[in-house]
């Protein structure tokens, strides 16, 4: 089985990206299963019902979010409706949406998992031991699990990853928004690498307008953000699963230019 897992999506620059460049990443690379990160989707931070579809449209299976994906008040209701759409499972009990999603992948079911680090970051629940008590309720439906670990801290990936070594199929790391080139394979079969990139813009900081960024960092004021147009990528790793056992074989490192 093979997946593709693609960066987070920046605003209308990575939308466009992703409808460009998916249909042929999917059919070149062969792909079985498509997830791309969409929390900063819509206008730079958060995700919308209308950006979801969009997204959905352009062939991605599964979108993961992180710590913005309340930040447009219209998910809250479309999140319970839309299947394919997941939140961080260590939010507090009572958020909408469910903890996991499960599709059916050549006849196999996969389990998709996102997660959110608490370094530098909201504090929400333990991320390790949610992630304990999600895999009794999954470990009798599938060994073929993938997860979206939204964090700051690379030194949190990492001790998440050797955690869920052998028990998941692969870790990927999100929230960054900078490709890093440290994918492998762990010891037990679990595939890592502590950010996947992003789609959108590079002539920027981290997706947003380069001059605002700096003239924050000038003057220490609060500053709107916009997203950056320009030069774009798309950042994205592909997976090779074995069904039987649900261990990584193989883990590749995708950056494309767009223009």
């Amino acid at each position: 089985m093979r997946v593709l897992f693609v960066g987070d999506v920046i605003g209308r620059p990575g939308r466009t990206a992703v409808k460009l460049l998916l249909p042929s990443l999917v059919h070149d690379h062969g792909i079985d299963l498509t997830i791309a990160n969409g929390e900063n989707a819509a206008g730079g931070i958060g995700i919308t019902p209308e950006v979801a579809k969009e997204l959905l449209s352009s062939g991605v299976d599964v979108i993961t979010t992180g710590n913005h994906v309340w930040h447009k008040k219209e998910i809250y209701s479309f999140i319970d409706q839309e299947e394919r759409l997941l939140r961080p499972a260590n939010y507090p009990p009572g958020n909408p949406s469910k903890e996991f999603l499960v599709r059916e992948v050549k006849g196999h079911a996969v389990a998709v998992v996102n997660l959110c680090g608490r370094v530098f970051m909201p504090h929400l629940d333990c991320p390790f031991r949610c992630m304990d008590r999600l895999l009794k309720d999954l470990e009798s439906i599938t060994n073929l699990i993938i997860v979206d670990f939204h964090g700051e801290a690379t030194s949190e990936k990492y001790a998440i990853a050797w955690y869920l070594d052998g028990r998941v199929s692969a870790v990927v790391g999100t929230h960054t928004h900078v490709p890093t080139a440290d994918e492998r394979i762990l010891p037990g079969g679990t595939a890592y690498i502590t950010d996947a990139g992003m789609v959108g813009s590079t002539d920027s900081v981290i997706g947003v307008k380069k001059e605002e960024i700096i003239e924050r960092f000038l003057t220490q004021r609060p500053i709107s953000f916009s997203v950056a147009k320009g030069h774009r990528r798309l950042d994205a790793v592909v997976i090779d699963i074995d069904e039987k056992d649900g261990r990584a074989t193989s883990i590749q490192r995708i950056n494309l230019d767009v223009d």
